[in-house]
């Protein structure tokens, strides 16, 4: 396969970014059904736990931290003081520590809800993908090669990686089972993208909410392919053929 004209990397991203979506958000419409919004319930509900799920690859690490830049990247089409009204009543349940200079960790409590999370993931992850174990492997193998060299670039380009750097690298600790490590890597690479996006329609003038409220037509295709553009970076890691065996097990995956 000709690396250069079968499967460039600015293409592969416009055509691998809504499979990701399909695999990512079935995993965790899973998850809600096969006991996490139970889960969530016993800790207060979605009030008590929104951001926890949100920013859990980042939170359930030692340690690990979300400052206010990545917060408001990460949140940049929803309305800010909603999101601080909302943020405020999950630091009042407990589950959410708030430190003086802004930035969030996960308390105990949060912690323990979390881990509860991976244990439902674990769970829904290995019944919605039986049968495809050697798929979920290569996806996890591939995607861990991409979000590595997109934390290279990201850190070259700190200025336009607010929201992924606020997720990545994703929390992995010894141990996870290979479903909840596809499930997070998928969702920590939508991140890169909306980076991506971010970017491409801040240099066509636009803001988070001008953008949302553009009609089809050339200057939301034109804005489509500068986020492709600014996308494909990670991709360059894989050769042509790796990008479109990515594309197949991905398509393959049951939804």
């Amino acid at each position: 396969m000709n690396d250069t004209v079968e499967l460039a990397p600015h293409r592969f991203a416009g055509l691998v970014a809504p499979a990701v979506d399909r695999a990512f958000v079935a995993s965790m419409l899973a998850g809600r059904d096969g006991g996490g919004a139970e889960l969530s319930q016993r800790y207060g509900g979605p009030a008590a736990t929104g951001f926890l799920l949100e920013f859990r690859t980042r939170l359930a690490a030692p340690g690990g931290t979300v400052d206010e830049a990545g917060f408001a990247a990460v949140t940049r089409y929803r309305d800010p003081a909603d999101c601080r009204r909302a943020l405020d009543k999950q630091v009042a349940y407990g589950m959410i520590h708030r430190s003086p200079d802004g930035g969030l960790s996960a308390t105990e409590r949060g912690l323990a809800f979390l881990a509860g999370i991976w244990q439902v993931h674990a769970e829904v992850t290995e019944e919605l993908w039986a049968g495809h174990g050697n798929r979920v492997l290569r996806l996890v193998e591939a995607l861990g090669r991409v979000l590595a060299y997109a934390l290279v670039l990201a850190e070259e380009d700190a200025d336009d990686s607010a929201a992924f750097a606020a997720m990545a690298p994703p929390y992995e600790p010894d141990g996870t089972p290979p479903g909840v490590l596809l499930l997070n890597r998928l969702g920590t690479l939508r991140y890169h993208r909306a980076d991506a996006h971010a970017a491409a329609w801040t240099a066509a003038g636009h803001t988070a909410a001008s953008v949302a409220a553009l009609p089809p037509g050339p200057e939301q295709l034109a804005i489509e392919l500068e986020t492709d553009r600014r996308a494909a970076g990670p991709y360059a890691v894989l050769t042509a053929e790796e990008r479109l065996a990515m594309l197949a097990d991905l398509a393959a995956l049951p939804a």
